[in-house]
């Protein structure tokens, strides 16, 4: 956890740049219109007071006249109240989206780059600061900026009241003599004095109170979190669940995630317990407290029952300003926690990015080039163990050439990631041709939407022909799926068997027609004949595509011109 004051630099360099971005003149004119509306606010609370108290005047007086006065103006408080409150709402609704939708777009645009969001989970050594990012962009961004732009308005309008009733306290409190026996001394603005010390007095010991909220409050977004991921984790996977009668661990393991959540919870409930117990015995306090002190000054005639009413209004809202801390500190914890989880994400994803800027000597370099050949200087690829599996690879690649990886498939999928840039452990160059290289994982990634879109990612559904798609369709034996390009389901991971998904993959790839393309495992779901077959189509169709595969089919030799044994 960061110190209050280093807490307080990094949350300034994450926001601070939001009211310089490009809309920065809309941001300033909303804030500074929010502000302006605060400050009617605080108006409205000072001719309240003013208004209790004639009223209260009129009521001591017994005049009607001075009665009905007050309802007049109370009719036209009312109006100003509603048309103040319901555009400062509107305002600062609008800019806490315009916030939020900044940072979500900042970091979203950093995390889903050239491969950033695979890279970090590897790199980072402290993966707590990296965990469930779905979260930290989807929740926690939330939080951070809309509880932000709440607290800064709350201490806003509550150091405005403080200025503003501390001036009509003391002008109400007069002067009061303590007597001493041996001397009497006067006391200026007493209830001023009074009020500044048990604010302070309460701020202090519900501070204290409240302290282990924040660690409780981190502690449960961060199980909420694991939970969360687990459930949507299983439902991703639920196929190979099934297959290998995996429920039974996965309801422990569910059950295992849902007990961190219950002890969070008791955490949080124990800490906003003590603070419960110490706010509601001070809202009852608050309430009395100011008329008891002052009626006395009423019993003698000092101060007239306006005079009384106004004094404690002025205090309650004096001690109330004076109470900011104690009244937002569950939202104080809230929000804190949700900001170093932002933090974590950024400092992650900065982190990762000097790296990649600032090239390691040990660490594999690759360079595109404009030329149509792929090649590997003696390169050497490092398991994270430090396990060395490729040692001084030399070898030239030719355009349209078709090579066969064989030996450990594992060390291969090192040698394809190393290729595309996301296993960067190691020595050696990569010198990439002018074309784009295309990795074929053993499960393509179908997104949400229609099976059309799915298909054609990353591509627009509207670059693909539609007879093209439905004749690549028919060609790797999913004729079938042609009436369903259109629907549109939750997840296709699950709505498709694993042979459905690699066909689809290679749907993909023959769409799209990449000049390189690496191959990992990308059709061992299917049987020999039908994974046979799936290669013999790709050649076909792509004669002039450089192809590197790893398959342990024996007889894909004959589709290859050569092959590298790892």
């Amino acid at each position: 956890m960061l110190s209050e004051k280093g807490f307080l630099r990094e949350f300034l360099r994450l926001s601070l740049p939001f009211w310089q971005s490009e809309n920065k003149t809309e941001i300033q004119r909303l804030t500074l219109a929010l502000f302006g509306l605060t400050v009617l606010q605080i108006v409205i609370a000072v001719v309240i007071t003013e208004w209790s108290a004639n009223l209260f005047n009129a009521l001591e007086n017994r005049s009607m006249s001075g009665v009905w006065t007050q309802v007049g103006l109370i009719i036209l408080i009312f109006i100003g109240n509603i048309a103040v409150t319901v555009t400062h709402f509107k305002i600062k609704r609008k800019l806490q989206l315009d916030w939020r939708d900044w940072l979500t777009t900042k970091l979203i645009a950093q995390w889903m780059n050239e491969g950033r969001h695979y890279l970090v989970t590897h790199i980072q050594q402290n993966q707590n600061s990296y965990n469930n990012p779905d979260g930290r962009i989807a929740e926690d961004v939330r939080i951070a900026t809309e509880s932000a732009i709440d607290l800064a308005h709350s201490l806003i309008f509550c150091s405005l009241l403080l200025i503003s009733f501390t001036k009509i306290l003391w002008s109400l409190s007069g002067v009061v003599t303590l007597n001493l026996g041996f001397f009497e001394m006067p006391i200026y603005g007493h209830l001023v004095w009074l009020a500044l010390f048990y604010a302070a007095g309460a701020s202090v010991l519900g501070w204290w109170i409240g302290k282990p909220l924040t660690q409780a409050t981190d502690g449960r977004q961060t199980v909420e979190a694991n939970f969360r991921f687990g459930l949507v984790n299983a439902r991703e996977n639920s196929l190979a669940i099934s297959l290998v009668h995996g429920e039974y661990t996965e309801q422990n393991r569910f059950y295992s995630l849902f007990a961190d959540i219950i002890e969070a919870w008791q955490r949080q409930t124990n800490a906003w317990s003590h603070i419960l117990m110490f706010t509601s015995g001070h809202s009852v306090l608050l309430m009395a407290f100011p008329i008891l002190v002052s009626s006395p000054r009423f019993v003698l005639g000092s101060i007239t029952l306006g005079g009384l009413m106004q004094s404690a209004q002025a205090f309650q809202q004096m001690t109330s300003a004076l109470s900011w801390p104690v009244d937002n500190m569950a939202k104080i914890a809230e929000w804190r926690a949700s900001v170093e989880r932002v933090l974590g994400l950024v400092h992650s994803l900065d982190k990762l990015e000097m790296e990649i800027a600032n090239r390691d000597p040990h660490r594999i370099q690759r360079v595109k080039t404009d030329k149509n050949v792929l090649k590997l200087r003696k390169l050497c690829v490092v398991r994270l163990d430090g396990v060395v599996c490729v040692d001084k690879l030399d070898i030239q690649i030719k355009a349209g050439e078709r090579i066969l990886v064989t030996g450990n498939a594992f060390t291969g999928s090192k040698l394809f990631k190393a290729i595309v840039g996301f296993w960067p452990w190691g020595e050696g160059l990569i010198e990439l041709p002018a074309d784009e290289v295309c990795f074929v994982p053993p499960r393509p990634y179908l997104p949400m939407g229609t099976l059309r879109q799915a298909i054609c990612y990353p591509l627009q559904e509207s670059d693909i022909n539609q007879a093209e798609l439905e004749e690549k369709l028919e060609l790797v034996g999913l004729s079938e799926l042609r009436a369903m390009l259109d629907d549109e389901v939750e997840s296709w991971d699950t709505a498709f068997s694993r042979e459905q998904q690699q066909r689809l993959g290679a749907v993909r790839l023959l769409l799209q027609q990449p000049k390189w393309i690496l191959l990992q495992q990308s059709f061992d779901s299917l049987d020999s004949d039908g994974e046979i077959a799936i290669l013999r189509l790709i050649c076909q169709e792509l004669p002039k595509s450089a192809i590197l595969t790893i398959t342990h089919e024996s007889r894909a030799e004959a589709f290859h011109q050569r092959r590298i044994v790892l």
